[in-house]
């Protein structure tokens, strides 16, 4: 078992990395980046923004997110999916919490642990992973990039 100063740590370096793979994101409302860990080894990535063979333009000219948007967490869990890897007993490192449709694929994919670093709008999400049984935690992120 890892002490807590060296999870701590190790938390706050997967939301750095997190945070560096938001940047891929074209959304200009609000970028999110997505790991998957296990076993100290990342085993899936994600970032929020629109399907495969879509235009990258995440917002309407009226400056709502377009519905068929996916989330960091989304693409992460279905990357994965697609992968040798198996996320049941992962923990999930996200720069916002997740939001309620997200919490819900969390579940499913057996993922026991969830770290972020910034709160979302609402906490519905949170809410249903802590009921789950998910250990939810928020960080602050030591490094800062820009």
């Amino acid at each position: 078992m890892i002490d807590e100063v060296k999870q701590r740590k190790l938390d706050q370096r997967y939301l750095a990395m997190a945070r560096v793979w938001s940047l891929n994101s074209y959304c200009k409302r609000l970028q999110v980046g997505a790991l998957m860990v296990k076993d100290k080894m990342i085993i899936s990535d994600g970032y929020n923004g629109t399907p495969s063979g879509f235009e990258n333009n995440c917002e309407t000219e009226e400056n709502t997110t377009k519905p068929y948007v996916l989330h960091a967490e989304a693409n992460a869990i279905t990357k994965v999916a697609r992968s040798n890897n198996s996320s049941q007993g992962a923990t999930m490192y996200v720069t916002a919490s997740p939001c309620l449709e997200c919490a819900k694929l969390i579940i499913q994919a057996g993922i026991v642990r969830l770290v972020y670093s910034e709160d979302y709008r609402n906490t519905d999400g949170i809410e249903l992973l802590r009921r789950a049984g998910i250990c939810v935690e928020r960080v602050e992120e030591e490094i800062v990039i820009k």
